[in-house]
Protein backbone atom coordinates (compact mmCIF):
# COMPACT_ATOMS: atom_id res chain seq x y z
CA UNK A 1 0.00 0.00 0.00
CA UNK A 2 1.49 3.52 -1.40
CA UNK A 3 0.54 6.16 1.44
CA UNK A 4 1.21 9.82 0.79
CA UNK A 5 2.06 12.32 3.90
CA UNK A 6 1.91 15.69 3.12
CA UNK A 7 2.79 18.82 5.56
CA UNK A 8 1.58 22.45 4.50
CA UNK A 9 1.64 25.63 6.15
CA UNK A 10 -1.13 27.15 4.67
CA UNK A 11 -1.24 31.00 6.33
CA UNK A 12 -5.04 31.03 6.91
CA UNK A 13 -7.16 28.33 6.14
CA UNK A 14 -10.26 30.81 5.61
CA UNK A 15 -8.07 32.98 3.17
CA UNK A 16 -6.72 29.97 1.10
CA UNK A 17 -10.07 27.08 1.03
CA UNK A 18 -10.56 27.18 -2.51
CA UNK A 19 -6.47 26.38 -2.90
CA UNK A 20 -6.67 24.03 -0.27
CA UNK A 21 -9.65 22.10 -2.11
CA UNK A 22 -8.08 22.20 -5.36
CA UNK A 23 -4.26 21.05 -4.32
CA UNK A 24 -6.40 18.39 -2.09
CA UNK A 25 -8.09 17.00 -5.66
CA UNK A 26 -4.92 17.13 -7.18
CA UNK A 27 -2.36 15.73 -5.15
CA UNK A 28 -4.26 13.62 -3.70
CA UNK A 29 -2.57 13.16 0.06
CA UNK A 30 -3.94 10.39 2.19
CA UNK A 31 -3.03 12.66 5.57
CA UNK A 32 -2.48 16.10 5.33
CA UNK A 33 -1.00 17.74 8.24
CA UNK A 34 -1.58 21.84 7.91
CA UNK A 35 -0.52 24.86 10.16
CA UNK A 36 -1.07 28.34 11.00
CA UNK A 37 -5.03 28.32 10.26
CA UNK A 38 -5.64 31.43 11.71
CA UNK A 39 -8.96 29.70 12.25
CA UNK A 40 -11.29 28.42 15.29
CA UNK A 41 -12.27 24.90 14.92
CA UNK A 42 -16.09 25.94 14.34
CA UNK A 43 -14.94 28.10 11.04
CA UNK A 44 -12.61 25.23 9.89
CA UNK A 45 -14.42 24.61 6.50
CA UNK A 46 -14.60 20.88 7.58
CA UNK A 47 -17.68 20.37 5.62
CA UNK A 48 -16.29 21.48 2.56
CA UNK A 49 -13.01 19.11 2.80
CA UNK A 50 -15.63 16.27 3.94
CA UNK A 51 -16.80 16.46 0.37
CA UNK A 52 -13.70 15.67 -1.14
CA UNK A 53 -13.47 12.60 2.05
CA UNK A 54 -11.63 14.01 4.50
CA UNK A 55 -12.10 14.02 7.69
CA UNK A 56 -10.43 16.53 10.10
CA UNK A 57 -8.95 17.05 13.08
CA UNK A 58 -8.23 20.62 14.43
CA UNK A 59 -7.20 22.60 16.63
CA UNK A 60 -7.40 26.50 16.43
CA UNK A 61 -8.27 29.50 18.21
CA UNK A 62 -8.68 31.88 15.29
CA UNK A 63 -5.05 33.31 16.45
CA UNK A 64 -2.14 33.30 14.58
CA UNK A 65 -1.09 29.68 14.73
CA UNK A 66 -3.77 26.74 14.67
CA UNK A 67 -3.11 23.31 13.44
CA UNK A 68 -4.87 20.21 11.92
CA UNK A 69 -4.69 17.06 10.36
CA UNK A 70 -6.70 15.87 7.58
CA UNK A 71 -7.15 12.53 6.10
CA UNK A 72 -8.88 10.04 3.73
CA UNK A 73 -8.26 7.38 6.36
CA UNK A 74 -10.35 7.34 10.33
CA UNK A 75 -8.66 9.38 12.42
CA UNK A 76 -8.04 8.39 16.09
CA UNK A 77 -6.43 8.73 19.15
CA UNK A 78 -6.65 12.73 18.74
CA UNK A 79 -4.33 14.71 21.44
CA UNK A 80 -4.11 18.22 21.15
CA UNK A 81 -0.71 19.58 22.86
CA UNK A 82 0.66 17.13 25.42
CA UNK A 83 1.42 17.41 29.03
CA UNK A 84 3.75 19.95 30.00
CA UNK A 85 3.27 22.35 26.62
CA UNK A 86 4.62 26.03 27.31
CA UNK A 87 2.42 28.83 27.40
CA UNK A 88 3.24 32.10 26.39
CA UNK A 89 2.07 35.20 27.40
CA UNK A 90 0.03 33.29 29.94
CA UNK A 91 -1.30 31.26 26.73
CA UNK A 92 -1.20 27.69 25.80
CA UNK A 93 -1.13 28.36 22.31
CA UNK A 94 -2.75 25.59 19.66
CA UNK A 95 0.45 24.39 17.67
CA UNK A 96 0.65 20.56 18.12
CA UNK A 97 -1.77 18.15 17.19
CA UNK A 98 -0.78 14.26 16.49
CA UNK A 99 -3.34 11.49 15.38
CA UNK A 100 -3.51 8.04 13.68
CA UNK A 101 -4.67 7.58 10.46
CA UNK A 102 -4.06 4.59 7.80
CA UNK A 103 -1.86 2.83 10.37
CA UNK A 104 0.59 5.73 10.73
CA UNK A 105 1.18 8.28 13.53
CA UNK A 106 2.13 12.14 12.83
CA UNK A 107 2.28 14.94 14.64
CA UNK A 108 1.37 18.59 13.14
CA UNK A 109 3.47 21.08 14.50
CA UNK A 110 3.83 24.88 14.39
CA UNK A 111 6.89 26.18 15.50
CA UNK A 112 6.61 29.81 17.15
CA UNK A 113 8.75 31.78 15.12
CA UNK A 114 10.90 33.38 18.02
CA UNK A 115 11.20 36.87 16.50
CA UNK A 116 14.44 37.80 17.41
CA UNK A 117 17.45 36.14 19.02
CA UNK A 118 16.97 37.47 22.93
CA UNK A 119 13.40 38.05 22.41
CA UNK A 120 11.03 36.27 24.92
CA UNK A 121 9.46 34.61 22.17
CA UNK A 122 13.07 33.20 21.35
CA UNK A 123 12.96 31.65 24.77
CA UNK A 124 10.03 30.42 24.60
CA UNK A 125 10.63 28.93 20.91
CA UNK A 126 13.78 26.63 22.67
CA UNK A 127 11.35 25.79 26.02
CA UNK A 128 8.48 24.68 23.07
CA UNK A 129 11.22 22.62 21.29
CA UNK A 130 12.30 21.18 24.62
CA UNK A 131 8.68 20.09 25.57
CA UNK A 132 8.18 18.39 21.76
CA UNK A 133 11.46 16.33 22.18
CA UNK A 134 10.14 15.10 25.01
CA UNK A 135 6.81 14.41 23.73
CA UNK A 136 7.65 12.35 20.87
CA UNK A 137 10.07 9.83 22.93
CA UNK A 138 7.44 7.74 23.47
CA UNK A 139 5.62 7.29 19.62
CA UNK A 140 9.02 7.58 18.37
CA UNK A 141 9.98 3.99 19.78
CA UNK A 142 6.34 2.63 19.16
CA UNK A 143 5.68 0.18 16.16
CA UNK A 144 3.62 2.02 14.11
CA UNK A 145 5.42 4.36 11.46
CA UNK A 146 5.73 7.71 13.17
CA UNK A 147 6.43 11.56 11.84
CA UNK A 148 6.53 14.54 13.34
CA UNK A 149 6.03 17.44 10.94
CA UNK A 150 5.45 20.58 9.82
CA UNK A 151 6.81 24.57 10.20
CA UNK A 152 9.64 24.30 12.35
CA UNK A 153 11.13 27.93 11.80
CA UNK A 154 14.45 26.34 11.77
CA UNK A 155 17.05 26.02 8.21
CA UNK A 156 18.63 22.90 9.66
CA UNK A 157 22.04 23.82 7.64
CA UNK A 158 23.25 27.20 6.08
CA UNK A 159 22.40 25.81 2.73
CA UNK A 160 19.31 25.87 3.56
CA UNK A 161 18.70 29.46 3.54
CA UNK A 162 19.53 31.35 0.19
CA UNK A 163 22.31 33.76 1.50
CA UNK A 164 23.72 32.75 5.05
CA UNK A 165 25.37 35.73 5.24
CA UNK A 166 22.52 37.38 5.62
CA UNK A 167 21.11 35.69 8.62
CA UNK A 168 23.92 36.22 10.67
CA UNK A 169 22.04 38.20 13.37
CA UNK A 170 18.46 36.30 12.85
CA UNK A 171 16.28 33.08 14.02
CA UNK A 172 16.09 29.89 12.20
CA UNK A 173 19.75 29.68 12.28
CA UNK A 174 21.15 29.52 15.45
CA UNK A 175 23.17 26.60 16.93
CA UNK A 176 20.71 26.65 19.95
CA UNK A 177 18.03 26.07 17.49
CA UNK A 178 19.63 23.92 15.12
CA UNK A 179 20.63 21.57 18.42
CA UNK A 180 17.00 21.16 19.03
CA UNK A 181 16.70 19.92 16.02
CA UNK A 182 20.09 17.44 16.99
CA UNK A 183 17.82 16.31 20.19
CA UNK A 184 14.83 14.65 17.81
CA UNK A 185 17.24 12.64 15.89
CA UNK A 186 18.44 11.33 19.04
CA UNK A 187 15.19 10.44 20.05
CA UNK A 188 15.36 8.15 17.17
CA UNK A 189 13.96 10.10 14.55
CA UNK A 190 15.32 10.82 10.90
CA UNK A 191 14.69 14.02 8.82
CA UNK A 192 13.53 12.17 5.40
CA UNK A 193 13.39 14.73 2.68
CA UNK A 194 16.85 15.24 2.17
CA UNK A 195 17.04 11.44 1.09
CA UNK A 196 13.98 11.67 -1.26
CA UNK A 197 14.71 15.10 -3.17
CA UNK A 198 16.14 14.78 -6.09
CA UNK A 199 16.82 18.45 -7.38
CA UNK A 200 18.84 21.21 -5.08
CA UNK A 201 17.52 23.71 -3.02
CA UNK A 202 14.51 22.11 -1.83
CA UNK A 203 12.85 25.52 -0.66
CA UNK A 204 9.37 25.37 1.14
CA UNK A 205 9.54 28.96 2.24
CA UNK A 206 9.15 32.35 -0.04
CA UNK A 207 8.78 35.44 1.95
CA UNK A 208 5.88 37.61 0.03
CA UNK A 209 8.08 40.68 -0.21
CA UNK A 210 11.23 41.44 -2.97
CA UNK A 211 10.24 38.88 -5.52
CA UNK A 212 11.48 35.96 -2.95
CA UNK A 213 9.98 33.29 -5.17
CA UNK A 214 10.54 34.42 -8.79
CA UNK A 215 14.66 34.65 -7.28
CA UNK A 216 14.05 31.42 -5.56
CA UNK A 217 15.19 33.48 -2.41
CA UNK A 218 13.86 31.13 0.29
CA UNK A 219 13.92 28.61 3.49
CA UNK A 220 13.92 25.33 4.04
CA UNK A 221 11.79 25.42 7.55
CA UNK A 222 9.08 22.66 6.80
CA UNK A 223 10.73 19.79 7.75
CA UNK A 224 9.71 16.21 8.15
CA UNK A 225 11.05 13.47 11.08
CA UNK A 226 10.04 9.93 10.99
CA UNK A 227 11.32 6.92 12.74
CA UNK A 228 12.48 3.81 11.68
CA UNK A 229 9.54 2.36 10.63
CA UNK A 230 8.70 5.43 8.85
CA UNK A 231 11.79 6.75 7.15
CA UNK A 232 12.15 2.92 5.97
CA UNK A 233 9.03 2.96 3.98
CA UNK A 234 9.53 6.38 2.29
CA UNK A 235 9.32 6.16 -1.37
CA UNK A 236 9.55 9.56 -2.30
CA UNK A 237 9.39 12.96 -1.94
CA UNK A 238 8.83 16.26 -3.00
CA UNK A 239 7.85 20.20 -2.09
CA UNK A 240 5.48 21.26 -4.84
CA UNK A 241 6.19 24.40 -5.79
CA UNK A 242 3.64 24.69 -8.09
CA UNK A 243 1.54 25.38 -5.34
CA UNK A 244 3.38 28.51 -4.25
CA UNK A 245 3.23 30.07 -7.91
CA UNK A 246 0.26 32.34 -8.69
CA UNK A 247 -1.70 35.12 -6.82
CA UNK A 248 -3.19 34.14 -3.30
CA UNK A 249 -1.29 31.41 -2.62
CA UNK A 250 0.36 30.68 1.01
CA UNK A 251 4.25 31.86 1.38
CA UNK A 252 5.22 27.90 2.03
CA UNK A 253 4.97 25.23 -0.36
CA UNK A 254 3.44 21.86 0.10
CA UNK A 255 5.83 18.73 1.50
CA UNK A 256 4.77 15.68 0.37
CA UNK A 257 6.51 11.98 1.09
CA UNK A 258 5.44 8.66 -0.04
CA UNK A 259 5.52 5.84 2.01
CA UNK A 260 5.39 2.22 0.75
CA UNK A 261 3.60 0.08 3.54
Amino acid sequence: MVLRVATWNVNSVTARVDRLLGWLGTAKPDVLCLQELKSTDEAFPTGQVAELGYQAATWGTGRWNGVAILSRHDITDVRRGWDGLPEFEGVTEPRAITATCGGVRVTSVYVPNGREVGHAHYEYKLAWLDSLTAAVAAPARAGLPYAVLGDFNIAPTDTDVWDISLFTESTHVTPAERAKLADLRARGLTEVLPRALKYDKPYTYWDYRQLAFPKNNGMRIDLVFGNEAFAGAVSDAYVDREERKGKGGSDHAPVVVDLDL
